[in-house]
Order: structure tokens, then sequence, then C-alpha cells
């Protein structure tokens, strides 16, 4: 029996402790997920459990009876974290796990049982407050265990987690939950063929029940011992990547485990010494221990030194592998991921970059701590990295590693930004000697097919001439005529794409713009299209042909004129901004898509059933040729219509307008 007691008495204290060391380490590490909540209420009733029973424990050993306010404190607290531990084992096992057996059907049910657990433990605590009020004394409430009504239940808990333990066995996605699961299921499963022998009522009943009963308390500081040595050293759910914590909390449990031994030795030593001497000499000796101790720990820091070092020269060659992909938004993308990952954090954020008007990282709930580390090149800040803890402050290691990071960045910024340029450089050329070859075919179509057009469209004219010719003739040599007009004038539009610009002369652009709007107006009339010259008092001159400017205005024009088929009104404009001339061109279509916006521009792009795609096309190389810009806006008013915005420089030398002269209305 004194092996019994003795194995108890260590069990309470292991499992205190174990289970305060797990409600220390999620409050530290806190996240505003309902599991991590869970599992804090799950800790606490084990720990009420173990303290309540450590407590009286104490109590007998050190004053035999002990106050009878003590003892039903101690047992208030053992009997309250005995009817929550049922519900708590269940909705755990909802939170934790996305699949159960039977489904939806499973998962439906784990939740009415954990429901159902919670309304008997809260009329159980119910019914204990008030007999506590009525003056009932709990005698022995760990006898109560293994009592029927607490065996029962202790018996649906552990039954029901070591099935389910089983399960997660068998369809684990990682070694941690498998090794998890293994343990955690013999010790519910131990704790189940406990209790149903409890049950069972064996001969010897009352030695048993006091085997029993250590059997049970010892078995369950294992799963909290599980998931501690899971959550340090296997980072399970992420609480071992802050090792401050850890090993604050560490120093914090031997110190008291120490003092505990402190006055327990004082008190053995009493009847020879004083208390006061026994304990400054424990404390005094503890000097000596220094030196023995920096020799076991040293090596086992620098061990965890060394492997935080090698993690992050592999992180940083993750980082460079990437940086030589030529994307600085991939780079910056993957990095906070890495890192987040690396680093057990829970949130990153690299801005490079830096955005004033950014809003400044906040951890998740607002319960962690958020670290600003500023990326500086050749002594000026050019971003910023933000790193965001659930709760614990960053270890020095950590602060040290993301330091490292930040200076790297901007060497890995500047590579991704080389890798990027040179890409889009090889792009360029590859583009330019497309259309150098679309230049060649143009010219060799054009050869090859102008000449015989004009001779067939020669050839029919004559017959529209000749007044005998039948009726069906005419209407088809007419017909004939127009398709062959129109495959001129998709040649002639092919070899202006292909042609480069000739920009080696001044030109006056609301000259020119003057010229196309007349020239287009007969053609808007027909469509009961109205068109608007917003012009400025006096000429603006680009270095350019008459022949570029003109491309840009009549296919902006048509387009605006040809997306208005049941008539409405184009508003060109001609404005001086600053050292560019601004040519406008707004309609009141039904505007483009925002889908569509990033392609129209492409060569052969187009949503006409008789276009080219080549309209845009010309205008966004005519206005590159020209040092210029093109931009397109819509919707521009009522969700409908589209504006183009094309900017040239102007001529070197040319006044500058007064305000009065070009009013700026754009």
């Amino acid at each position: 029996m004194a092996t019994i007691v003795y194995t108890r008495l260590v069990a309470l204290t292991a499992g205190t402790l174990v289970y305060l060391f797990l409600l220390a380490l999620i409050l530290g590490h806190r996240r505003p997920r309902r599991l991590e909540r869970v599992l804090f209420f799950l800790s606490l009733a084990l720990f009420l459990f173990y303290g309540g029973e450590l407590l009286e424990a104490n109590t007998q050993i050190q004053q035999g009876v002990g106050p009878q306010a003590t003892v039903t404190f101690a047992q208030l607290l053992t009997a309250l974290g005995l009817l929550f531990l049922p519900p708590l084992i269940w909705h755990f096992n909802y939170e934790y796990r996305k699949e159960f057996p039977f489904r939806e059907t499973g998962r439906a049910a784990a939740k009415f049982c954990a429901i159902l657990l919670y309304f008997v433990a809260g009329g159980a605590l119910a019914w204990v407050v008030y007999a506590v009020a009525r003056g009932t004394e709990f005698s022995g409430v760990l006898s109560r265990l293994l009592s029927r009504e607490f065996a029962v239940s202790l018996l649906v808990a552990s039954g029901s987690t070591a099935f389910l333990a089983m399960d997660t066995l068998k369809k684990a996605g990682s070694e941690t939950e498998r090794w998890m699961a293994k343990w955690i299921g013999i010790a519910a499963g131990m704790t189940f063929v406990v209790s149903l022998l409890s049950l069972a009522r064996l001969p010897g009943t009352n030695e048993f029940g006091g085997a029993a009963t250590a059997t049970v308390i010892l078995l369950g500081v294992v799963p909290g011992s599980v998931f501690i040595d899971a959550a340090l050293r296997r980072n399970f759910l992420e609480y071992g990547a802050q090792r401050n914590l850890v090993y604050g909390l560490s120093v914090t449990f031997l110190a008291l485990l120490y003092l505990a031994l402190v006055r327990r030795v004082s008190g053995w030593l009493e009847p020879y010494f004083p208390r006061e001497a026994t304990a400054g000499f424990l404390l005094f000796i503890l000097i000596f221990l220094f030196e023995p101790l920096e020799r076991l720990i040293g090596p086992a820091l620098h061990r965890r030194i060394q492997s935080g070092m090698e993690g992050l020269q592999r992180l940083t060659a993750e980082l460079q592998e990437q940086a030589r992909q030529g994307s600085l938004t991939k780079l910056r993308e993957f990095a906070e991921r890495r890192v987040r990952e690396e680093f057990g954090l829970a949130a990153v954020r690299i801005s490079i970059p830096a955005d004033p008007n950014a809003e400044p990282l906040k951890s998740p709930g607002g319960l962690g701590h958020v670290a600003r580390i500023a990326v500086v090149k050749e002594g000026k800040q050019i971003g910023l990295l933000e790193a965001a803890t659930t709760g614990a402050y960053l270890t020095g290691e950590t602060s040290a590693a993301l330091e490292f990071l930040a200076e790297q960045l901007p060497g890995l910024a500047d590579l991704a930004k080389a890798i990027e340029a040179k890409i889009e450089l090889e792009r360029e050329l590859a583009e330019r000697e497309r259309l150098a070859l679309l230049g060649q075919m143009a010219a060799s179509v054009s050869h090859n097919l102008r000449n015989p057009l004009s001779s067939m469209k020669t050839i029919l004219q004559v017959q529209l001439e000749n007044p005998g010719l039948p009726f069906d003739a005419r209407h088809d040599c007419a017909l004939v005529v127009a398709e062959i007009d129109r495959m001129s004038a998709k040649l002639t539009q092919l070899l202006k794409y292909s042609k480069p610009s000739v920009n080696g002369r001044r030109v006056g652009i609301v000259a020119v713009a003057r010229q196309t709007a007349a020239l287009l107006g007969r053609d808007a009339e027909k469509r009961n299209v109205r068109m608007v010259f917003d012009q400025p008092a006096g000429e603006i001159e680009a270095i350019a042909s008459e022949e570029a400017v003109g491309e840009i205005l009549s296919n902006l024009l048509v387009n605006a004129i040809e997306a208005q088929p049941k008539g409405g009104s184009v508003l060109l404009r001609i404005s001086r901004r600053g050292e560019s001339a601004a040519i406008e061109i707004e309609d009141e279509g039904p505007g483009i898509p925002a889908e569509l916006r990033s392609k129209m521009f492409r060569p052969f792009f187009t949503t006409k059933a008789t276009g080219t795609g080549l309209g845009l096309s010309i205008v966004a190389r005519r206005a590159e040729d020209l040092g210029g810009t093109v931009e397109c806006e819509s919707p521009v008013r009522d969700g409908r219509g589209a504006k183009f915005r094309v900017t040239l420089p102007v001529a070197a030398g040319e006044g500058r307008m007064s305000d009065a002269e070009n009013p700026d209305r754009g």
C-alpha cells in the first residue's frame, strides 16, 4: 500500500506540473482559434483534478486530517475537473479532427455527445455547489473516480478517445500525428480497461480500487507529456517555434521544484539544523553548480545555434533561387510564406518599396507581438520587413535571423529586378524580330496581292461601265469591287503596323486633328454620330510625322464612331500638359469590359466580326515610337463610354501657352 501511495503522490505531482506547463505554453503562444481555447480548458480541467488531489494529499500527509475548509476546497477542484473532463475531450476531438468515421453523421454525433456531456456536467456541478452550500462533507472525492458514476463517464471519454486515436493512426498525414495518436490511444485504452474492471466490481475491490486509482492518475499524465513533447520537439500546432517561452517556463519550473526540495529537506533536517541554515546552504550551493550546468548545457546550445544557422542558410539559398526566376512580386510572396513557416510566425509582410500609406501589420486578434525591421540599401530605407507572432515575443535568435534576412533582401531584390529586366529585354528583342519578320511578310504579301487585286478591280470597273451589262451581273461586280477595296484596306493597315514611324520633323497636332476629323465627319453623319472638336487657341507641335499622328487619330476616331451604331457623340480634345501634348477621344458607347482592357492593344486581337485587330495595336506602337503613352478609361460616366488618352512629347523650343490660351479640361 505504501508503494501505491507514493506512486499516486508522484503521479499527482507530475500531472500538476505537466498540465500547468501546458497551460502556460498555450497562454504564452495564444491564438484566436477555437481549438486553442478548447485545449486550454481541457488542460485546465486536468490541472484542477491533479492540483486538487495533490493539495488534499499533501494536507493529509503534513497535518493528518487537515482543516475542513482546505479539504473541501481541494475536493471541489477535483470534482470540477472531473465533471468537465469528458465533454472537453469530446469537444477537442470535434475541433481538432477534420474527418470523422461515417463522415457527416460521425461529426454530428460527436457534436451532439459533447453538448449532452456539457449539460450533464453543468447539472452535476450545480448539485455539488448545492451540496456544499448545505454543508455536506466530501470525503475522498478521488475515491469517487472509480465509483459507478465517475467510472461510466471516464469509460465513455477514454473509450471514445482510444477509438478516435486508432482511426487517426490510420488516416494521419504526418509522422507527428501518428506518433501522438499511438501514445494517446495506448493511454486511453488502458484507462478504458481499468474503468471497465472497476465497474465489474472484481474481488478484492478495495485493494484494486487503490491500485486502479494510482494507475488512472499515472496514465492521465501521458497525454499531456505527449502533447508537450510534440509541441516542443516536433513543432505540433507550431507551439515550439517561440523558444524563449519554453526556456522561461523550464527555468521557472526548475526553480519551483528546487525551492520545494529546499523546503522539504529543511523540514527533514529541522531536528539537527535550523530551517534557515539548511535553506541558506542549499541555495548557496547553487553557485558551485553553474560550471557543471554550463558544461552540460553548452553543447546543446551550440547544436541549437548550429542547426538554426543551417536552416537560415537553406532559407537564403531558397530565396536566391526564387530571385533568379526574375519576378520581384513572386520573390516577395515566396519570402513571406517561407519566413512565416520557418520561424512559426502568425504573419509576415515584406514591402519593397515601402508603402507609406499601408496600414501597419497586426497580429491575429491583436494578441501577439509585431516586429518591424527596416530594409536598408546604401544607408537609405527602401522597404520594411514586418513579422507578427501569436503571443510570445520574438526570441533573440529569431530576431537576429530576421535582421540578417532584411540585410539580404536588397541584394535579392536587385537580382530579381536585373533578371526581370533581362527577360523583358529578351522579350522586346524577340518582339522586334517578330515585327521585322511581319514587315517582310507584309511587304511580300502586298507585292504579290495588290497588283493582281488592282488588275481585277480595273477589269470589273470596265465591265461596270458597259451599259448593256445585265442588272444581276452589275450587282455582283459591284460587290466584288467592294470586297477588293476591303482587302486592299486590310493590306494597307497591315503595312502600316509593320512600318516604323518617322519622327524626324515638327508636325502640328491640331492641324492634323482638324484634317482627320473633317475626313471622318461624313462617315459620322451617316451613323448619326455628332463629332465635337475641343481645340486649343494655338498650335501644338511635336517631333513626329504627319502620317503617324494621323494614324493615331483616325484609328481612335473610327473605333469611337463604330462603338455607337445607334448614334451618339464623339469628343476630340487636344491640350497641352507640361512638356506633353494630350489627345483625348471620348465616346458614349457601351464601354470596354475590364477583362478586355489588358488584351485590346495586342496585335490581331479584336471583338469585331470583320476587324483585323490591328487598329489599337497601331495606336500603341505609334505612340511608343514617338516617345509617348496611350491609356484607356472605361466606363466614363453612368457605366458607359470609353476615353482614350494619348500623350506625345512636344517639340523642343516651343513656347509654353498660358492657362487662358490652353485651358486644361481633361
